[in-house]
């Protein structure tokens, strides 16, 4: 078919809500190896803060020998580094969990991946001298507001534990792609935290703090917890590193196609190692037939390309599944673990198409 003549047409983020803004990624039609940041989703817990970049500075504080006030210049002329990470919101994909769970109900497009340019947090923290005994950093947002199970206005604050902030690419971000991060993405400075759930990568940083304690703000102990019971909070965990989890990206849901050769990809993406298979099913998970990984990738935090060329001879309803394995031995069960937040959704991926 010829489309030249055809208007150029472009993807579009799909809305979960307004106030505060969450927008979803069209996974399905973006070109894997970069997401460009219009495309890029959004996820907010307020609504965006009002900032004065003219005089932007980085407080340093807590239990540190030099307690630092760095302008964002300061923070530029720093020894900088540049990495591909994905980006996924612990909540995606929390649509398809049974039974129901309440939240932004996000299909699979809350997860994105680019390019993020910054200074190693370690740096900093190493420049103002960590004292014996810290046990974590808490990073804290200039975005804030009122939650609805406390009476209170809250930042927006996470801690990270002292080994994970002090990991050479944990990253105090000011670049996306080659430019400043957009501000709907946390400019000026935004913490980013490789192979852990996006909430942990704090926008518009305000300040950081080392502490000696264990941090109990709202966003570190009542939500991104995962609650694997209905009533009661027994069991509960932290939610931190991203779970093995691939998406189907072509063929699309319940799309009619011909008899004849057709390309399934995606993406799969881990949180532990790197992707070491993704295999596909098209008789409902009684035989697997592995994937094309292109190009493979064993370092860094991008998220790996896959295809499979699929003969169809006959016509008729087909499921198609995919389950990724990775090099921990970690594979998508064929049942979510559920929990009462929803968090952490990577049961093998699922379509349904029609050959005519």
């Amino acid at each position: 078919m010829n489309h030249s003549n055809h208007p150029k047409v472009k993807p579009y983020l799909l809305t979960r809500s307004l106030f505060p803004e969450n927008q979803e990624t069209p996974i399905q039609f973006i070109d894997p190896a970069i997401t460009p940041d219009k495309l890029f989703y959004r996820r907010n817990h307020f609504s965006y803060p009002a900032l004065s970049y003219s005089n932007y500075w980085l407080p340093i504080n807590g239990i540190v020998s030099k307690p630092l006030l760095l302008s964002k210049q300061e923070i530029l002329q720093l020894p900088s580094k540049t990495i591909q990470v994905v980006l996924e919101c612990s909540g995606d994909k929390r649509r398809f969990f049974e039974p129901k769970v309440f939240g932004e109900q996000w299909e699979k497009g809350a997860i994105s991946q680019g390019y993020w340019r910054g200074v190693p947090l370690r740096t900093l923290l190493e420049r103002s001298g960590i004292s014996e005994g810290a046990k974590e950093v808490v990073v804290e947002g200039y975005d804030f507001g009122e939650r609805t199970d406390l009476n209170k206005i809250f930042s927006y604050a996470r801690s990270l534990p002292i080994e994970k902030a002090l990991h050479p690419d944990t990253l105090i971000a000011y670049e996306y792609n080659g430019r400043p991060i957009p501000f709907k993405h946390g400019y000026p400075l935004r913490l980013i935290v490789p192979q852990w759930y996006a909430m942990a990568s704090v926008k518009w940083i305000k300040q950081i703090r080392v502490i000696d304690s264990t941090f109990k703000g709202p966003f570190q102990t009542i939500d991104y917890v995962y609650y694997p019971n209905k009533e009661t909070n027994q069991d509960a965990f932290p939610v931190t590193s991203i779970n093995v989890n691939s998406t189907i990206q072509k063929p699309l849901h319940m799309e009619i196609l011909n008899t004849g050769k057709h390309l399934i990809k995606g993406i799969a993406w881990t949180g532990n190692g790197f992707i070491s298979k993704v295999e596909i099913s098209v008789d409902r998970g009684s035989t697997w037939l592995l994937t094309t990984l292109e190009p493979v990738r064993q370092e860094g935090y991008g998220w790996q390309r896959w295809s499979y060329e699929w003969s169809v001879p006959k016509k008729g309803e087909y499921v198609i599944l995919s389950k990724a394995t990775d090099s921990t031995g970690r594979t998508q069960p064929a049942d979510p673990f559920w929990n009462r937040k929803g968090y952490g959704y990577n049961a093998i991926d699922q379509i349904k198409v029609k050959v005519e």
